[in-house]
């Protein structure tokens, strides 16, 4: 079982709802039972990506008093089960407190049913993401070769995710796998010398037009440009992830 995987940046833009979605459908494609949360409180936008009008949302857990296993809606196109977000509550963005933790419980407890649950988690140092990844198996810091993106990266790993497990890093956005493997040098080589943590390079994804097309398109990456390059990256990324699986954290 591959568990909770928390995906998080410390920049927006580095295409973490992208490879959420992606590396859920990915994981999902082998005959596991993924779950995908939009948990990118208050702007939430895997439903916008998936083509998906839903009135079912996390939202309703808190406005409602509704259990989360009664939100999980069904994506036939990838053979995700998803629990969505929704977009322009300002009351979930600064989730924080006992809701949070009311959260956290609710989601350990649905994901023992799914082989993996994968967390889109919202970009910076806001307590959904530092609180949400701290309790996941598994995190993924996100970042792009870009200076200010690992600026940022550096920021969220050393105020919520250096003393993490299994934490790994994935360069996003990445010209060449060269660039990306250089990004992720750098963030390492800072991460060694201020935080003495060793941060290893999970995999890279390099930058793809096709990536947007399948957006625009409303269309999982994989099912629409099964051979573009950043499909083949994160088709890798899944497989190195699941090798992980018997990792320390149960």
């Amino acid at each position: 079982m591959i568990g909770t995987v928390a995906i998080a940046s410390g920049k927006g833009g580095a295409g973490t709802t992208f490879l959420a979605v992606s590396l859920a459908h990915a994981l999902a494609r082998t005959g596991r039972r993924v779950l995908l949360v939009d948990a990118a409180l208050g702007l939430a936008n895997v439903d916008v990506q998936l083509g998906l009008v839903a009135d079912r949302h996390l939202g309703r857990a808190f406005s409602e008093g509704r259990r989360l296993a009664e939100l999980v809606v069904r994506d036939e196109h990838s053979g995700l089960d998803l629990l969505l977000g929704p977009s322009g509550w300002r009351a979930l963005a600064g989730l924080a407190g006992p809701r949070l933790e009311r959260l956290a419980l609710e989601l350990e407890a649905l994901a023992t049913g799914y082989d993996a649950t994968v967390l889109d988690l919202p970009a910076g140092i806001g307590p959904p993401t530092l609180y949400l990844s701290a309790r996941a198996r598994r995190a993924l810091l996100v970042t792009t070769p870009e200076p200010t993106a690992l600026t940022d990266a550096y920021a969220l790993l050393k105020i919520g995710l250096k003393d993490h497990p299994a934490l790994a890093l994935v360069v996003n956005l990445a010209a060449d796998p060269e660039d990306g493997r250089d990004a992720a040098r750098t963030l390492a080589a800072a991460s060694r010398r201020f935080l003495s943590r060793e941060l290893e390079l999970l995999g890279v994804v390099r930058r793809d037009p096709r990536v947007g097309e399948a957006i625009a398109a409303q269309r999982p990456l994989l099912s629409r440009h099964p051979h573009a390059a950043a499909a083949e990256d994160v088709l890798r990324l899944a497989q190195r992830l699941a090798a992980r699986s018997a990792g320390p954290r149960a």
